[in-house]
């Protein structure tokens, strides 16, 4: 059986139900490796690696590296497409370096990228450590020799991996609301191991992503993986040591974790990100005290055309809050009181944002009965009863 499994992943680059279909091949000038037999073999290693289904069913991965090699493989992931050019191999995956460091050990370095126009259009490149068997390469990033030097600390379950001491005061709470959140959307408590780098860079670098086209100019951002009950977060979204973090952000990374944003509405998802998490630095009392004055100075708003518009209602302020997200903070309150919150996961996953939000009035009528002509009449009752 074992065998049969790494055949069909080794072939599986042939688009098949088994994988997602991208074909490595060895950039035309990158001599390394000369040897034809080890050319063929890591080739096919690597087909096998990007086109089997699953971290824990793939032959080519190091066990003992699956988690911080799933966040890489999950960033290459249907890398071939392309939106615009409706071509689902658009961009072609390179060998474009193989550094051997031993007789059994290695560096290999991928690109994706196409040409159009006389035009190099790069899409990622992607660094892995791989070991050689007699049969095969074994792949993975080599996250833990990386940090070797950094310390740790347990918190709970969180081991959390740091170069420079952070506010453990600070830390707490964010792994406390971690938690809180997680409990609210039914996610099991998990294992987490939580490397703190300096910016989002140092967070890929470490990840074997050198570069992706979707992160350039990100300063702040986070990668994270789960499997089971063990989660890897590789955190360059926060300062790394802890002095600040936005609970709304949170709110929406572990949302996400949970509902797919394909489907999400977003109003519905900043309306719970307000409820939940705050903005701006302002908690949810603040935001509503505000919507309420927005609402006292103008007794003759019409709900329904400014939750449409996405108007903002504090706008002497530094930052807009928004009609539709304050409402929806408000409808969400009610729904999780009234229904619990599995009908507020129903709502905040009717579909992406639609002209004149059809979809959003819709699925807001099959939870709460509240038909779009009653809305306005709906908002006002909202805002006298909190």
């Amino acid at each position: 059986m074992k065998k049969l499994l790494i055949t069909l992943c080794i072939y599986a680059f042939i688009p098949t139900v088994f994988g997602q279909g991208i074909s490595v091949k060895m950039a035309a000038n990158n001599p390394s490796p000369r040897d034809s037999a080890t050319r063929s073999k890591l080739l096919s290693s690597l087909n096998g690696l990007l086109n089997c289904e699953g971290i824990e069913n793939n032959p080519f991965v190091v066990s003992e590296y699956a988690l911080e090699t799933s966040i890489l493989l999950d960033e290459m992931h249907n890398l071939g497409y392309s939106g615009k050019y409706h071509d689902s191999s658009f961009y072609k995956c390179s060998v474009i370096n193989y550094s051997k460091l031993s007789d059994s050990t290695g560096i290999v370095q991928l690109s994706f990228a196409s040409s159009i126009h006389d035009t190099t259009l790069l899409r990622g490149v992607f660094t892995l450590s791989a070991q050689q068997t007699p049969q095969q390469f074994l792949f993975y990033v080599p996250l833990k020799e990386q940090t070797q030097l950094w310390r740790k600390t347990q918190l709970d379950n969180v081991t959390i991996y740091y170069k420079k001491d952070f506010n453990k005061k600070n830390a707490k709470l964010y792994f406390q609301t971690i938690a809180r959140y997680d409990a609210k959307l039914k996610v099991p408590k998990a294992t987490m191991m939580y490397y703190c780098c300096d910016h989002f860079t140092e967070a890929l670098k470490l990840s074997g992503i050198d570069y992706k086209s979707d992160y350039a100019g990100y300063a702040r951002n986070g990668l994270s993986v789960k499997i089971g009950t063990r989660q890897l977060t590789v955190n360059g979204a926060y300062t790394a040591n802890f002095n600040a973090f936005d609970p709304h952000d949170l709110w929406h990374a572990r949302l996400h974790n949970v509902v797919s944003t394909t489907i999400i509405n977003r109003p519905v998802d900043e309306g719970t990100a307000y409820l939940y998490g705050g903005s701006w630095g302002l908690t949810w009392e603040e935001i509503l005290q505000r919507f309420k004055t927005y609402a006292a100075a103008h007794p003759d708003a019409n709900w329904l055309a400014l939750y449409n518009e996405s108007k903002n209602f504090d706008d002497k302020a530094k930052f807009p809050l928004n009609v539709d997200f304050a409402i929806n903070a408000l409808l969400v309150q009610k729904i999780e009181n009234t229904k619990g919150f599995p009908a507020v996961l129903e709502l905040v996953s009717c579909g992406n944002k639609q002209e004149n939000n059809l979809n959003y009035f819709t699925a807001l009528e099959k939870i709460t009965g509240i038909q779009q002509e009653q809305f306005n009449t709906a908002v006002w009752e909202l805002i006298r009863t909190n």
